[in-house]
């Protein structure tokens, strides 16, 4: 009995585009539990506990209950699987410049919908390119690459737009943000009059042929933060992300133009690196606190260049002998983990296995070691860009293999990929090998823990017979509303304490749907045998109930 899903809050008249999966059927008891995740012996020991069980009075103590055994075979239940949607060049979205709201909302939810399709649960999407804005911002100008001029009214709000058509597809929205690039290019008498580099010229250095806030000049650092914080006051973001662009990267034979700045603001440094790299810091650090200030369920994450420090240089690099990004863009991403300012680090690890300057099997297990014990999630960044290249990434399998080998580090939760357009075009049978390989079955994003929150109470269910099949009626239960639900699906009707193990293993679950501002929800799979249906409920930072009453169909 097939499954291809289609789900949609109740609100909503269209679903997302179906999530293509091949037979997902409700997962039998045989499966789950006569060898794949339970040996007899143990599955006999519940059953026996269970009919010793003494009845409880009104109120009964929490029940003891065995713990679940996890099948080694079942991929991760919490997995962070999302794609970067460039801005800047018009790279990913928008898709041109000049495109009127419409086409512009329809390119955004096409790739929201790929995503869904390729197993996503996130998009980071960049709304700050090169500061300017993504949305009505008081501080910068609505950017170029909407409208094709700088300070253009696009007519709309794309970040609110955006923000809520990821939510509708329950995919969490991390804000992509350039910190200090002001412009692609170096004449300032091309930004717009009133921009703010513009008033203040002497926070702005050319380099590289293009323009750049300083970093070493305090104003400008509390500037920066300033500006990319009205969105995070101001828009239901899940996250807040940098990518790998601090100083900019070298021009051979070209010297940075702060010699000036760090004449006036590098008291007590001697070296000019190590001040450089206490300018990111800082701002790294501040731009930590003002998230937690303002929204402490706000995700803060940055995707440094994959390098921090080659061990001929630094005994504590890895074992690499590329660029070094600790010298080259002052970025120091090892100490981010360490102090604890970030919540996921996203390291740019753009090589292939084997690759002798830079091997992927060898920067993974070092970033791994970096976080263990830090609580700092890790999230690989893929190149997908690079995907149908020559040499190794000839292979469609190469994307597959990063995941198999990511598989033994357990430190690893989680993959990024760079970027959205490559998914649908050369990396498009690289991402089929990877769907099939490893996101068959939906994952959830992982629950950071130290970001708090509550667990939801079990949601209620009802299931009614409509045109496209079962609709399951979902309500929360008492407390606050949940963010979302999960629905999990299991041949015939399993006993309680099955489906309590059960709904551990991802490839019974059938996908989420996103609550209403009420908390209600409709999710609809086509009709088809003997079937019983779990729900439970999640809170936006992912932690997940108890599953309601089941549903059973006939």
């Amino acid at each position: 009995m097939a499954y291809p899903h289609r789900h949609r809050s109740a609100a909503r008249s269209e679903p997302p585009a179906p999530f293509p999966r091949t037979a997902r059927e409700p997962v039998s008891r045989t499966a789950l539990f006569g060898g794949t995740l339970f040996g007899g012996a143990l599955a006999a020991a519940l059953t026996a506990a269970l009919l010793h069980t003494p009845q409880a009075a009104a109120e009964p103590a929490p029940e003891v209950r065995a713990p679940c055994e996890t099948d080694p075979q079942a991929p991760p239940k919490h997995q962070m699987r999302a794609q970067w949607i460039a801005g800047v060049y018009n790279i990913d979205w928008p898709t041109e410049q000049g495109q009127s709201p419409e086409e512009q909302q329809a390119d955004l939810t096409d790739l929201y919908d790929e995503a869904v399709a390729n197993g996503l649960n996130a998009v980071f999407v960049q709304i700050r390119p090169t500061a300017d804005a993504f949305w009505p911002s008081p501080h910068e100008p609505w950017s170029e690459w909407l409208t094709g001029e700088q300070g253009g009214d696009p007519g709309y709000d794309p970040l609110e737009f955006a923000v809520e058509e990821a939510h509708a597809r329950n995919l969490e929205f991390h804000a992509w943000y350039n910190p200090y690039r002001v412009a692609m290019h170096d004449d300032p008498g091309a930004l717009v009059e009133d921009h703010p580099a513009r008033r203040n010229p002497d926070w702005v250095f050319e380099y590289g042929g293009r323009l750049y806030y300083d970093p070493g000049i305090p104003e400008a650092r509390e500037f920066v933060i300033e500006a990319m914080m009205h969105s995070v006051e101001n828009y239901d973001l899940d996250g807040v992300h940098f990518d790998d662009y601090f100083y900019p990267y070298p021009v051979a034979g070209v010297e940075l133009p702060d010699q000036d700045t760090y004449a006036e603001h590098g008291d007590g440094f001697d070296d000019v690196g190590d001040w450089r790299r206490n300018n990111v810091d800082l701002m790294v650090r501040e731009m930590s606190e003002a998230v937690k200030a303002a929204k402490p369920h706000v995700k803060f994450g940055i995707s440094p260049f994959g390098i921090w420090r080659n061990a001929g240089t630094d005994p504590e690099g890895s074992d690499t002998n590329g660029s070094q990004s600790y010298d080259n863009q002052y970025a120091d991403s090892r100490r981010w983990v360490r102090e604890g300012w970030l919540d996921y680090i996203n390291p740019q690890v753009y090589w292939e296995i084997g690759l002798p300057v830079a091997d992927y099997a060898v920067l993974v297990p070092w970033w791994a070691e970096v976080v263990a014990g830090t609580g700092t999630h890790l999230y690989i960044g893929q190149a997908a860009y690079k995907a149908g290249n020559e040499g190794a990434w000839s292979d469609p399998k190469e994307l597959s293999r990063h995941l198999d080998l990511n598989r033994d580090h357990p430190e690893v939760l989680g993959d990024v990929y760079f970027s959205a357009t490559s998914l649908r075009t050369n990396a498009r049978e690289g991402m089929e090998a990877v769907v099939e390989d490893h996101y068959s079955s939906p994952a959830l994003v992982p629950v950071k823990e130290d970001l708090g929150g509550t667990v939801p109470a079990p949601p209620r269910v009802n299931a009614r017979s409509g045109a496209e099949g079962t609709e399951l009626d979902i309500s929360p239960g008492p407390g606050e509303a949940p963010a979302y639900y999960a629905v999990y699906a299991f041949d015939g009707r399993p006993d309680r304490d099955d489906a309590r193990c059960g709904v551990e293993d991802p490839r019974a679950m059938l996908g989420t749907v996103r609550a209403d501002g009420d908390g209600s929800a409709t999710f609809t799979v086509p009709d088809g045998g003997d079937t019983t249906y779990y729900v439970t409920a999640l809170h936006r930072l992912h932690h997940e109930s108890r599953a309601g009453r089941p549903v059973h169909r006939p």
